[in-house]
C-alpha cells in the first residue's frame, strides 16, 4: 500500500469516527465491517494506478432498514476528496432513466443504446457513484433494471448500492424472480455484498423532539384531529386537479404551504413513484387523508403507499396521514410485513396521534 493510498484509508475511518461521534453514537459493530471496507475504497480510489487499469470492486451494502447504510454511504461521500462523485436514490435516478431512455428510444433499440445514452446524461464524467435503496419488485420495470446493471457495472466507475435485500432476494415475487436471476448472479460475481445486519433500528431509536425538521414534522392523525395539528380540512370548492408527472391527479386542496389527497386517489388510482416525485419537487408538505389499515387496501395500494412514504422521506418533505394507523393487524412476521418494514421504520419518525395537543 503506497503512502497516498495509506493516508486517504486511514483519513476516512478517522472521518467515520468522528461523524459518529458528532452524531452522539459508537459504531455498532455490524457497522464496522462496511467501515473498514469503505476506507479501504477510499484508499483505492486515491491510486492514481486505478485510472489505468480498471476500478476497484464495487459494493453492496445490504440489512434491514435502521442500521445505518444510507448513513455509512452518505459519510464515505462527504469525506471523499474527489468532485467526481454522485448519489442517487433509487426512485429519483429511476424515473429519470425512463425519461431519458423514452427521449432517446429512436436511437435504434429501447434497452440497448438508448439505456446508454441516458446514463450517460445522468451520470456525466463520475468515477463513483452511490446508489442508495435499490430494490426490484416491479416485473414491468425487471429487463430495464437488468440493463442498467450491467451498464453500470462495465463501466469505469464503481459503483456503491444499498438495499434493504441480499441480492438473492431481489424481486421477491415467486412468478418473476427466474427474470432476475442473471442480474442477480452479476451482482454477486462483479460486486463485494457486505451484510449490515446488526440488532438494532437506530431510526426507532431517536427520540423524538422539538428539533425535529423535513419529512419528521409529519405526523400520524386520527379523523379530526387535524385543528390540534394546525389543519384545516378542505372545503369542496378547493377541489382541484394538480399535474404530477404527465398526468393531472385530483387533490382535495392545493394551498400555499401544501398539497392534500385522498388515500382512495393518491394510492389507489393509477400513480406512479414519478407522480410522487413531481409532488415533492413542487408542494413543501404533503397531506394523505382516508388512510386505512393497509390489510384492507389492495396490494397496488400498499405497494404505492410505501413508495409515497419512500420519497417523502428522502426528499425530507413533511408527510401527515389522516385515518387508521396503517400497520394494524400486520402479524408480526407475515411476508407482508417484511415487505413494509421500512414502511414502519419511516413512519416511527413521524409524530404518533398520543404526542398532539388535547390527546
Amino acid at each position: 500500500m503506497t503512502d497516498r493510498v495509506q493516508k486517504q484509508y486511514e483519513a476516512m475511518r478517522d472521518h467515520f469516527h468522528r461523524a459518529a461521534e458528532q452524531r452522539g453514537f459508537t459504531l455498532d459493530p455490524a457497522q464496522q465491517p462496511p467501515v473498514e471496507r469503505l476506507s479501504r475504497l477510499a484508499g483505492e480510489l486515491a491510486h492514481p494506478a486505478w485510472r489505468l487499469h480498471r476500478p476497484p470492486r464495487h459494493l453492496y451494502l445490504w440489512g434491514p432498514v435502521g442500521r445505518g447504510k444510507s448513513w455509512l454511504v452518505d459519510t464515505f461521500l462527504d469525506g471523499l476528496p474527489t468532485p467526481r462523485k454522485r448519489r442517487l436514490h433509487f426512485h429519483s435516478f429511476f424515473r429519470r432513466l425512463h425519461d431519458g431512455v423514452a427521449h432517446h428510444a429512436g436511437s435504434r433499440t429501447a434497452d440497448g443504446s438508448a439505456v446508454d445514452r441516458a446514463v450517460d446524461e445522468l451520470l456525466g464524467d463520475c468515477r463513483i457513484l452511490v446508489f442508495d435503496e435499490f430494490h426490484a419488485h416491479d416485473a414491468g420495470d425487471a429487463m430495464l433494471v437488468a440493463r442498467l446493471f450491467h451498464t453500470l457495472l462495465d463501466r469505469r466507475i464503481t459503483l456503491v448500492t444499498t438495499s434493504n435485500y441480499p441480492p438473492a432476494g431481489l424481486m421477491p415475487d415467486p412468478l418473476y424472480h427466474h427474470l432476475f436471476e442473471p442480474t442477480i448472479k452479476l451482482i454477486e460475481e462483479r460486486m463485494d455484498v457486505l451484510d449490515v445486519s446488526g440488532p438494532v433500528d437506530f431510526r426507532r431509536q431517536q427520540p423524538r423532539s422539538d428539533g425535529a425538521h423535513g419529512f419528521g414534522l409529519g405526523a400520524r392523525l386520527h379523523p379530526g384531529d387535524e385543528a390540534g395539528a394546525g389543519l384545516t380540512p378542505p372545503r369542496p370548492e378547493e377541489t382541484t386537479l394538480v399535474t404530477a408527472h404527465h398526468r393531472d391527479l385530483p387533490a382535495r386542496a392545493v394551498r400555499d404551504d401544501l398539497v392534500w389527497f385522498g388515500f382512495a386517489e393518491l394510492c389507489e388510482g393509477l400513480t406512479s413513484v414519478a407522480d410522487y416525485l413531481a409532488l415533492a419537487e413542487r408542494f413543501p408538505a404533503i397531506v394523505l387523508d382516508g388512510v386505512p389499515a393497509l390489510t384492507e387496501a389492495s396490494p397496488d395500494g400498499r405497494r404505492r403507499f410505501a413508495n409515497l412514504v419512500d420519497v417523502c422521506c428522502d426528499r425530507d418533505v413533511p408527510l401527515t396521514l389522516i385515518g387508521a394507523d396503517p400497520l394494524a393487524g400486520l402479524p408480526a412476521g407475515s411476508g407482508l410485513m417484511r415487505d413494509l418494514d421500512r414502511t414502519a421504520s419511516r413512519l416511527a419518525l413521524l409524530r404518533p396521534p398520543a404526542t398532539l395537543p388535547g390527546r
